[in-house]
């Protein structure tokens, strides 16, 4: 009880302090509640011992503390919508494009004149690699291609290869696997992440609890957008 007032209602409005998820019509009916409480503090007070300026300051800063978190709940809740629409454009832009994304395969086709071509692939380092040994890898765990590579730069680095083994031989077509030894001027191994190349096919749009996705296809399924290590 505070000066003879049931002092449940600030109770209540103390308590949503904390949960920061307050609706419209609930925000009001604190609003509405706290406005009652006050007036009727004001008018039933004792002669003798009125309310202090301090005791009344504070509860008008807890009501404005209510309305100030329904307000930051609204921006946030715009910025997020922004944000989600500002991704689903990026996203569908990259529809139709070619990416790198984190994966090892390599796929070698045979076109009309029997020449032989693979998808582009590629690595992310951690620091530059002194050198990046490139080894290409049948189905059946087959080398079929080895190549070494200086001085590459920290990041992401695109390959072409012409689908040929290192005599110059056509090889089949289907999928390869490549996979990287990369060392820094001391010898020592560099963390290599594998990239394989993927076209945007589509896009998911976000779900709740979800990001936008891309959609690979069925070989390579769907990634989000930081996924995308380059766009080729």
């Amino acid at each position: 009880m505070m000066n003879g007032i049931d002092t449940s209602t600030l109770s209540n409005i103390n308590g949503s302090r904390g949960g920061a998820q307050l609706n419209q019509s609930q925000s009001d009916e604190l609003r509405n509640s706290f406005m009652t409480l006050l007036i009727t503090q004001l008018e039933n007070q004792d002669p003798l011992n009125p309310m202090e300026n301090a005791e009344m300051t504070s509860q008008l800063a807890q009501i404005n503390t209510v309305s100030g978190i329904e307000q930051l709940n609204d921006t946030l809740s715009g910025i997020t919508e922004q944000m989600n629409a500002s991704q689903m454009i990026q996203a569908s832009g990259l529809i139709g494009n070619a990416v790198l994304v984190p994966g090892n395969n390599v796929k070698v086709n045979i076109d009309d004149e029997e020449n032989s071509f693979a998808t582009p692939f590629g690595i992310e380092l951690e620091k530059p690699a002194e050198s990046v040994e490139i080894v290409i890898h049948s189905r059946a765990g087959e080398v079929v291609y080895r190549n070494e590579v200086s001085g590459v730069k920290a990041g992401v680095e695109s390959f072409q290869w012409d689908g040929k083994t290192n005599d110059g031989e056509a090889l089949p077509a289907g999928d390869y696997r490549v996979s990287y030894a990369a060392k820094d001027a001391e010898g020592n191994d560099i963390s290599a992440q594998p990239l394989n190349y993927a076209l945007v096919q589509g896009v998911t749009p976000q779900e709740k609890g979800q990001e936008v996705r891309l959609d690979l296809g069925a070989i390579y399924g769907q990634v989000t957008l930081d996924q995308v290590k380059q766009i080729l």
